[in-house]
């Protein structure tokens, strides 16, 4: 795939990520620095204006706003989506031909960081300088992966709706559930992720 020359420059996505947490922390430089390596993966590069790209983040926090703000990848505009697995890891799909691949920190990363800055005032500090510098193929591995899921049905279809026969709430995005011939919201066909308080 192509790479885009338009590619923001590095201190302003930081800026930006910062601005989030008022501060910068080295989660939110890995999240953006991965988010510009997925950029060299996709034609039309990433931030992105449309909604051609899915990132699947497998962190929560600095990590996952990181990556947001370098892909425009967003729950708002529901293309970022969690997959709580606790890796400095994303998917990147492209939501046009389903082909997904995987960025992972490298195993060794934080080795190579305090390395690369042995003067740092602590690791943190280190991590934080080395993660702004180290080319992205001494951070990060790549692999391409088959998603165990439809991405259809993760990106739903804005403005569909439907109403629980159960609890009678409103259920958009194509999210209900067929069970008996009525259609149930999740919570309603027990899948939720919560219950009620007995």
């Amino acid at each position: 795939m192509a790479t885009n020359t338009a590619i923001p420059e590095l201190e302003e996505l930081l800026r930006q990520a910062a601005a989030l947490h008022r501060h910068l922390c080295p989660r939110q430089m890995l999240g953006v620095r991965m988010g510009m390596a997925a950029a060299r993966l996709f034609p039309d590069g990433l931030p992105q204006t449309n909604k051609r790209v899915l990132a699947m983040v497998e962190m929560d926090g600095c990590f996952a706003d990181g990556v947001s703000v370098a892909t425009g990848c967003s729950m708002g505009h529901r293309t970022l989506r969690l997959a709580d697995e606790g890796k400095i890891a994303a998917t990147f799909i492209d939501t046009r031909t389903c082909s997904a691949v995987r960025l992972f920190a490298l195993p060794d990363l934080r080795a190579r960081a305090a390395a690369a800055v042995p003067g740092a005032a602590s690791r943190w500090h280190a991590y934080l300088n080395a993660y702004r510098q180290l080319p992205a193929e001494e951070m990060f591995g790549r692999q391409e992966v088959r998603l165990n899921f439809d991405v259809e049905a993760v990106m739903g279809r804005h403005g569909t709706r439907a109403v629980c026969a159960r609890c009678g709430e409103e259920i958009l995005n194509q999210r209900e559930v067929a069970r008996e011939g009525r259609i149930l919201c999740r919570s309603c066909a027990g899948e939720s992720y919560w219950r009620r308080k007995e």
